[in-house]
């Protein structure tokens, strides 16, 4: 089986070094992709260890690993808990994800992440899922448009693209393809057009794979499986993302503020192992420009139980 062309796994060593491998142990990676990271963890594991990764888009199943040691889970990973347990796993070492979108899904033309290529307006990370970038341009209304060009994408005039796209709907346009969208809002376009379409597609994608609230709940089940002492690594790429790993890592909530007891205290599931962010070198965003943004955060799960409120 041929594998398919994935992008160089991120923060590769330093990812693999903050799990702090034990070769008997049990890890997830949650974004297995073209499985790099996945590879890497085995070497350090031994005939006991165990991996799990989880990939909801089909394709990965052509980057499957033959290990005896390795299961990739075909599902999307805010059921980490639920599928683990269906495995028999309800204590795990480490866990690792690498958000975002890969290479493979972004060069693919016919899955509609990238501006690039001129395909259905599509975008889905799991190809069986209901909801397209189609379905949003032409049936959300403008306040709902709005909010996620402004809030996923940081679109500076996302009110006034919302407000073209439903005006264009309403001449009797069906937006369907990427180039039908494209040339649609070209007058709303400021500044260079690439990184303007770039956010407008960010927001779309993380639209229609609900990429926030996953997030969060992944991040919230990861503190209930991992085993006291064990690891947390997030990479991401988008200051959303970033965010919630931050506050959930410092304040044990995804909130601004931790819920606090009588005395002051408030649940802290993780502690931080790096004070400060870790970033990829010069050398490896020159020769991985997909590294550029990446962001990586590593924790360890404490013993701390959660507060009791009277």
């Amino acid at each position: 089986m041929e594998k398919l062309n994935y992008h160089n796994p991120v923060l590769l060593q330093e990812s693999i070094e903050g799990l702090n491998i034990k070769p008997d142990g049990v890890y997830v990676d949650v974004t297995f992709g073209g499985g790099g990271h996945s590879t890497e963890i085995l070497k350090r594991l031994g005939e006991n260890g165990r991996l799990y990764a989880f990939d909801q888009d089909a394709d990965a199943a052509e980057n499957i690993i033959d290990d005896s040691r390795f299961r990739l889970l075909p599902h999307n990973f805010r059921f980490l808990k639920r599928f683990l347990r269906l495995e028999g796993v309800r204590k795990i070492d480490g866990l690792l994800a690498d958000l975002g979108v890969s290479s493979h899904q972004f060069d693919t033309a016919d899955r509609g992440f990238s501006f690039r290529f001129d395909a259905r307006l599509d975008m889905r990370m799991n190809q069986g899922a209901e909801l397209t970038a189609e379905k949003v341009i032409n049936s959300y209304n403008a306040q709902q448009l709005q909010h996620i060009f402004g809030m996923y994408g940081e679109v500076r005039n996302a009110k006034t693209l919302a407000q073209l796209i439903v005006k264009t709907r309403e001449s009797g346009v069906v937006l369907k393809t990427i180039g039908d969208f494209v040339a649609a809002i070209d007058k709303c376009i400021k500044g260079k057009k690439n990184r303007y379409l770039s956010q407008v597609f960010q927001a779309l994608r993380m639209e229609v794979n609900e990429e926030i609230e996953v997030l969060k709940e992944m991040l919230w089940q990861s503190t209930e499986v991992l085993h006291t002492g064990g690891r947390l690594v997030v990479i991401s790429y988008h200051s959303l993302e970033d965010r919630l790993a931050k506050n959930l890592i410092k304040k044990g909530t995804f909130e601004k503020e931790p819920e606090k007891d009588d005395y002051g205290n408030f649940y802290q599931p993780l502690k931080a192992i790096n004070k400060k962010i870790i970033l990829p070198t010069e050398q490896e965003i020159k020769e991985n420009p997909r590294a550029r943004s990446a962001k990586m955060r590593i924790a360890e799960r404490t013993d701390k139980k959660p507060l009791l409120f009277i």
